[in-house]
């Protein structure tokens, strides 16, 4: 088993150490769905691959690739890899384009993404001195339990507010002197639009501003920075992967930082789907 890292370990962790550290996951994890999911273990015989084919993260491209297609296949706990019991949780995509994808965590996953969402918030220079506003919404989405739960896990008090009903977001904005505003552009866009028409701007203590699950261009990221007058930090994540927390940006803007402790990310060739050399475009997986 592997020690348990801390953060500031893994972001002082020499290259070589980390690609040790991410092959012996990876060996474990190949290992553990082969004897625990069918669906895996069918799709790995099929491509005459074994567990005793895996050494090293060098070995990921032997394995199956998996699809979207897959997923819903898989329809609706054909992946999951723990016994039942273990079981906490489920969320979903929307199914919006056929049926949705079902994701069960145990108690180790949710405690995992918290922790890797709790990094976010401090890459973005969050404490638990801050009030943290979340207006993402709640259920079978993993957003608003995501924000939540990593805010709990810093140690930070958290205002779960949800979706809609602005008079009331507003209010509790400027009672509970909220410090961190968690949402979609469009709806940061829309409440800083509504600060500036009720002439409010001088309640509200906001500073910064993590915002996700929304595509927005850097003309709407400056509005908003402006309009507001807080930092902003793009969220970043898929409900196939715990969601929302698996990556941020930093102060810098420069690009995305995520957590290779726990997660390995290729880019490849969407064609081929065979990996592009460094700083080659391609679809990230």
């Amino acid at each position: 088993m592997s020690k348990k890292y801390y953060q500031e370990e893994i972001e002082t962790m020499p290259y070589e150490q980390m690609r040790a550290l991410q092959s012996e996951r990876l060996c474990r994890q190949v290992r553990h769905v082969w004897d625990n999911v069918p669906y895996y273990r069918s799709l790995m015989e099929e491509k005459g691959v074994t567990p005793d084919d895996i050494k090293s993260i060098e070995d990921l491209s032997k394995l199956p690739f998996l699809s979207k297609a897959d997923l819903r296949d898989a329809y609706p706990l054909g992946l999951m890899t723990a016994p039942e019991e273990d079981i906490v949780r489920i969320h979903s995509s929307s199914g919006t384009t056929g049926l949705p994808v079902i994701i069960p965590y145990t108690r180790k996953d949710v405690d995992d993404w918290a922790t890797m969402f709790a990094r976010c918030y401090e890459t973005a220079g969050i404490t638990k001195k801050d009030r943290i506003h979340i207006t993402p919404g709640y259920g079978l989405w993993t957003a608003g339990i995501g924000f939540q739960a990593c805010a709990e896990k810093l140690g930070a008090m958290c205002i779960p507010m949800g979706p809609g009903n602005t008079d009331k977001q507003l209010q509790m904005m400027v009672d509970m002197k909220s410090t961190v505003l968690c949402a979609t552009s469009s709806y940061a866009l829309l409440l800083a639009e509504e600060i500036e028409k009720r002439g409010i701007k001088d309640k509200i203590h906001l500073k910064k501003g993590v915002i996700g699950s929304e595509r927005w261009g850097e003309a709407m990221r400056k509005r908003i920075s402006e309009e507001l007058g807080i930092e902003l930090y793009d969220i970043y994540g898929l409900t196939e992967i715990y969601g929302p927390g698996i990556g941020i940006n930093c102060e810098h803007n420069t690009g995305m930082h995520y957590w290779d402790d726990f997660l390995y990310i290729e880019i490849i060739d969407p064609v081929t789907l065979k990996p592009v050399p460094d700083g080659e475009p391609g679809e990230i997986v």
